[in-house]
């Protein structure tokens, strides 16, 4: 009975293809390795077969830690568990590697938000500045309004007395 196995689950042929022509080549550099069709899906199933335990594995180690999130810690103990202990060497320099290349990216794009963010308050600041500006005028030219209105009725008004006084 053969197993179907989600989309989702399965692992891309051509990185499994690459992968294990690449380690047989690194065992046998002189022997030019051919893998047969059949070897492929074995291999794939496999690999897949392997995350799904480790994974399992990492899993119940983090819970057991009450934690939510899994950690690298918590795969290099699993696989120690599962009995994978002399891969973690190699894993723990990969890792330390891996999170040295990462620092400096996170360290320049922590920069950059950085200076996106500058920009953002003082474009809004600038933008607000500017606002207010208009209203400051809006406002001024209401009050110069206002007082021409108060002056131009004195003015009538003025007039008005005027016209009875000479009545």
């Amino acid at each position: 009975m053969e197993k179907v196995v989600s989309e989702a689950e399965e692992l891309p042929k051509v990185i499994v293809r690459r992968l294990v022509k690449e380690k047989l080549s690194e065992c046998s550099p002189d022997y030019d390795f051919i893998v047969h069709k059949d070897a492929l899906p074995a291999f794939t199933e496999s690999a897949r077969i392997f995350i799904h335990y480790l994974s399992a594995t990492a899993n119940d180690i983090c819970k057991e830690s009450r934690r939510q999130t899994m950690n690298a810690e918590d795969v290099l103990k699993a696989l120690e568990e599962i009995e994978f202990s002399e891969f973690v060497k190699s894993l723990r320099a990969s890792l330390a590697e891996f999170r040295k290349k990462n620092a400096g990216k996170k360290g320049g794009a922590a920069k950059e938000n950085e200076a996106k963010r500058k920009r953002k308050i003082e474009d809004s600041s600038a933008e607000n500045g500017s606002k207010t500006k208009q209203k400051k005028l809006d406002t001024n030219k209401e009050e110069e309004q206002e007082e021409g209105e108060k002056e131009e009725g004195q003015g009538q008004r003025g007039e008005e007395e005027d016209n009875h006084e000479s009545e």
